[in-house]
Order: C-alpha cells, then structure tokens, then sequence
C-alpha cells in the first residue's frame, strides 16, 4: 500500500492551500469537502492541485514536511497547478 502527499487550494474568493498525506487520496478528499478533514479544511471547498506518491509512510511525512515548510516551493506548487482537478 503507497502513500501520497497531496496540495489543496481552496475555491473561495480567498485562496489559500492546505498539505496533507494519505493512502487513498480520493477518499481523503471528499472528506475534507464534506467538512470532516482537518479542522483547518472545514468550511471550505478544496480541489487537487498537486500530489506526489510514496513507497512507504515514512517518506511521505518526510515529504509533506518539506512541502509545508518551503514556502518558496508551496508558493510555486500553488500557482502552476500540476494536477489540478476537482472531486
């Protein structure tokens, strides 16, 4: 079973962008739109703008860190959009 690091961007008027890690991506998603994600996701409707996949828990952890605590490459994450879709 793989992990994936993943980056919403909310579609509100404000757009902010939120990090996470899971082992099935979908389902992740649609909780975090119906509002049983994270607190910080409640409230708001979130597409898929990015993901990475994994071997192993650990290296996604690893990962979502970095992610989180780049903001230059958040930043750049955010505005290219590499896979962006909605679910």
């Amino acid at each position: 079973m793989g992990y994936c690091v993943y980056m919403l961007k909310s579609l509100g008027k404000k757009k902010v962008t939120y990090v996470g890690y899971t082992n099935n991506l979908k389902e992740r998603i649609k909780r975090h739109n119906s509002g049983k994600g994270a607190k910080f996701t409640r409230g708001r409707k979130w597409t898929l703008i990015y993901k990475e996949n994994f071997k192993s828990k650990k290296e996604a952890i690893s990962r979502e860190y970095y992610i989180k605590k780049n903001r230059v490459l958040r930043n750049r994450l955010k505005n290219e959009n590499f896979h962006s879709s909605t679910i």
